[in-house]
């Protein structure tokens, strides 16, 4: 019995009208990237299992998609960690191998191994597919693209400033008409740990409070309350979701919260700094919104964090990033500062699709369709499709003289701008008759007169 095609949930697959429109997205982010000076790189689609375990927190972990060794190496399973139930040493016994979870753990590694041909600062780009095993569901996929820029070699915060303008001219420049880049950091969340007198639950804060727009507010102290924290220091932090007013004013009321934490006042002073540089130019369509609740989930972040989310769609977040001070280090290679943010191409189709956006000129067509009268009539159609690709002109001609009506049928289909026809009258008068789709107008000329407009 034949089996039924399907594809596995969390993936999709992609016509040409839908590359094109991936396409769109793809180059309009390279031309911003390349304009503030980043360079592309490319890195395997799997790593080594301990490449990518443990820099992305316990959640993370779990949704690292691992690859099954094969051939001999399933001989060197260890048995006698499943005998005493330990599955976390079986299970790495049996993986070698993962799928990549994002690209900046691998660029990571990329920098480490490739440090002598490196010239820092290093500003790259990378445009990839990872995998996450996720529960499939709207906007969240088990593969995606992840698009990305990062900076290595210098902590000066100029970079999370270009973070911020490239957010927001990329989305601009996919016309999305309006969204918000939120911003935080890490420090400030130190600070809170600190003040609240709870240090050593700061990874179980941070990851309950990177889930607010998930599970409300409601949700996240319930989570705080399992994970352990102190029902005092709930009290303390459930204030500072609801903070209001301009930037300013809700980085001043932060500012005296964490007055007695160095940490805290360290981020602080970084985000006074971000404001006052980003006061002297201006945004296209971006909102910049200075968010504390904003936790970014991932372990590695030690600074400065976003966040992007597109006005009035239904959608998470559909950008994100920050400060990495230590990840390098993870590799050997200590004193390395790093700052990077990613761009959800996926969910960036999703919104642009949902919002109409994408532009005419993406559409799946061609130019020219030649239409196919019989076998002397297509060598003079095969010679003028050679000339019109010659000239930059996107041209087909139909395989077979089939009825008119079918032949006519696929140009819809396809999308062509224009179809010809070169029937016996026109090959006897070295003529030629061009139809032009949208206005279904006619104009019959000669061969050279048509090669010359050209």
């Amino acid at each position: 019995m034949s089996q039924k095609p399907r594809i596995s949930k969390g993936t999709r697959d992609f016509s040409p009208f839908e590359v094109r429109k991936r396409e769109y997205i793809f180059s309009a982010m390279k031309s911003v990237f390349e304009k503030y000076g980043f360079q592309p790189i490319e890195t395997p689609s799997f790593e080594l299992s301990s490449t990518l375990l443990g820099k992305y927190g316990e959640e993370g972990d779990r949704l690292i998609f691992r690859i099954l060794n094969s051939g001999d190496k399933m001989l060197k399973a260890d048995l006698d960690a499943l005998s005493d139930k330990n599955l976390g040493r079986f299970s790495n016994s049996l993986s070698e191998k993962a799928l990549r979870y994002d690209l900046t753990v691998p660029f990571a590694r990329y920098v480490v191994q490739h440090q002598n041909d490196i010239t820092f600062p290093f500003k790259r780009y990378q445009i990839q597919p990872v995998w996450r095993a996720d529960r499939p569901q709207h906007g969240r996929y088990q593969e995606f693209y992840q698009c990305d820029i990062d900076v290595v070699g210098s902590p000066s915060l100029l970079y999370e400033i270009e973070c911020i303008q490239i957010f927001d001219e990329v989305l601009s420049a996919l016309k999305l008409p309006a969204f918000t880049i939120k911003f935080n950091n890490r420090k400030v969340l130190n600070g809170i740990a600190e003040v609240t007198g709870e240090k050593d639950k700061l990874v179980d804060m941070v990851t309950a409070i990177d889930k607010l727009d998930k599970i409300g507010e409601e949700g996240v102290l319930k989570e705080l309350a399992n994970r352990g924290v102190s029902d005092e220091s709930i009290k303390i932090i459930k204030p500072l979701f609801n903070l209001n007013g301009t930037n300013q004013e809700v980085l001043d009321e932060m500012s005296a919260f964490l007055s007695e934490s160095e940490v805290g006042k360290e981020g602080i002073e970084e985000l006074y700094f971000l404001l006052k540089i980003m006061s002297r130019t201006s945004l296209n369509k971006g909102k910049l919104v200075f968010d504390v609740t904003l936790a970014r989930g991932l372990n590695y972040y030690t600074g400065a964090i976003f966040e992007v989310v597109a006005d009035g769609v239904k959608m998470g977040s559909i950008c994100g990033g920050g400060r990495y001070d230590e990840l390098t280090s993870l590799f050997g290679l200590k004193g390395v500062s790093g700052v990077g943010i990613s761009f959800g191409a996926d969910r960036i189709y999703d919104v642009l699709n949902e919002l109409q956006l994408f532009p005419d000129t993406v559409e799946n067509s061609i130019d020219y369709l030649f239409l196919n009268f019989g076998p002397e009539e297509f060598v003079r159609c095969f010679e003028l499709a050679n000339v019109l690709r010659e000239k930059g002109f996107s041209c087909e001609i139909y395989p077979s003289a089939s009825k008119i009506q079918k032949q006519m049928k696929y140009a819809n289909e396809r999308n062509a701008a224009k179809v010809v026809m070169i029937g016996a009258d026109e090959l006897r008068n070295e003529e030629i008759t061009i139809k032009s789709m949208d206005s279904g107008e006619q104009l019959t000329l000669s061969v050279q007169e048509f090669i010359t407009t050209l």
